[in-house]
């Protein structure tokens, strides 16, 4: 039985483990504003989630309104186009 990691979950481990988020706060309808992440902390993240799914994400493609699903589509639609 093989376990797949997806996108979503890895966005959700990166809040946990690097930015004080709480597995009962990151749910895929929870925007970024929700999670208390300033635009400082959303600037950090993006360059989290590039270094470590190896993509490019603009820093004007994220913003603060967005949920963690939206923010997990973007990614995968990145990975697909690479």
């Amino acid at each position: 039985m093989s376990t797949t990691v997806t996108t979503y979950d890895r966005i959700a481990a990166i809040l946990v483990e690097r930015f004080g988020v709480t597995d009962d706060e990151v749910t895929p309808e929870a925007t970024f504003e929700q999670l208390d992440l300033d635009s400082l902390a959303l600037v950090e993240f993006t360059l989290v989630v590039q270094s470590e799914m190896s993509v490019e994400i603009p820093d004007d493609e994220l913003s603060p309104r967005q949920t963690v699903a939206e923010v997990a589509a973007i990614v995968d639609a990145k990975v697909a186009a690479a």
